[in-house]
């Protein structure tokens, strides 16, 4: 349990039904000053305390305390390997360094904001590397010796970021995608 998570919980539910701390007190039969300490964050609570407060409140004891599910977070890293392991399928097919992303991100966007921003970057950066090869063989005839020099550059930067964001994707859960087009803009709501 976090206490954090207890007291921000124990405010947002207390003035979501329009209680005082006194009227909360009265409705749990748990003190006053243990309500303050709670919130403050000053204490962890014990469940049966977290019982009465939830019975006071009219909610659910869940409503108080966020669990840690370890299978959601297996899931999730499993996911995040996916996605931002997918661009290596465009080494052997052209083109799948932006579809296959994109086919996980369409089916998990709705899922979890996570998804969403990564498979945004991940896209965004691979269509940009895309865009920069096409430009960089483009320039093939008027200049054939720069032209293997930056095709091998924009490759390798390629594969280096994308390398460099799998490892943090699962070690931290963030991502960074230098020089992208932001083909595809996050959503403001």
């Amino acid at each position: 349990m976090k206490n954090n998570s207890i007291s921000d919980n124990l405010v947002y539910q207390r003035k979501l039904k329009g209680f005082t701390q006194e009227q909360l007190s009265e409705e749990s039969s748990v003190t006053i000053r243990t309500i303050q300490r709670i919130e403050k964050g000053d204490v962890q609570p014990h469940l049966q305390t977290v019982k009465l407060l939830a019975v006071g409140l009219g909610i659910e004891v869940e409503d108080l305390i966020v669990l840690d599910d370890p299978k959601t977070e297996t899931v999730q890293r499993k996911w995040m390997l996916l996605l931002h392991g997918s661009p290596f399928f465009g080494l052997v097919i052209p083109f799948a360094n932006v579809l296959f992303p994109l086919f996980i991100w369409i089916s998990k966007a709705e899922d979890n904001k996570i998804y969403d921003e990564h498979g945004r970057a991940i896209i965004n950066f691979h269509c940009t590397i895309n865009l920069l090869l096409i430009i960089s063989l483009l320039l093939f005839f008027p200049f054939p010796g720069f032209n293997y020099f930056l095709t091998a550059a924009v490759f390798l930067f390629g594969i280096i970021f994308s390398l460099k964001n799998l490892m943090s994707a699962l070690s931290s859960g963030t991502c960074y995608y230098p020089l992208s087009i932001p083909f595809l803009k996050s959503k403001k709501i």
